[in-house]
């Protein structure tokens, strides 16, 4: 109970404070724009880039593999599957740097621990 207290306790304060709040968050949203973070698969024979807001930047296919997208069916499959992983590596990547911008700017307006686990969880939608 009394840590239920003692979040709402600090929730009443950030609130108070609404333009510091605002000020924390689209500092945060700047600099997740900024993060990029690079994800690969097949030994580098696919990299993806993203932002740190889950935007896709760029994606490089090796040489090797995109000429053989275009003339063997089965490299085609092989490259579209190592496109997705690349992705979801690059994606994992970016929320894992969200989660930790996430509890490091909740630590600094004082948030109780458990209050600053709950936003990480938010921020990677889990």
């Amino acid at each position: 109970m009394f840590e239920q207290m003692k979040m709402m306790g600090a929730l009443a304060a950030l609130m108070k404070d609404k333009d510091k709040l605002a000020a924390r968050a689209a500092k945060l949203r700047e600099e997740m724009d900024r993060l990029r973070v690079e994800g690969q698969a097949g030994g580098g024979a696919v990299r993806v880039v993203v932002t740190g807001r889950m935007k896709v930047v760029s994606v490089d296919v090796s040489g090797p593999l995109a000429a053989g997208m275009a003339t063997d069916p089965a490299t085609k499959a092989l490259a579209a599957g190592l496109i997705a992983e690349g992705v979801n590596d690059a994606l994992g990547k970016a929320q894992e740097k969200l989660a930790l911008s996430v509890e490091r700017e909740a630590a600094e307006l004082g948030l109780p621990p458990e209050m600053v686990q709950g936003l990480s969880r938010m921020a990677l939608g889990s």
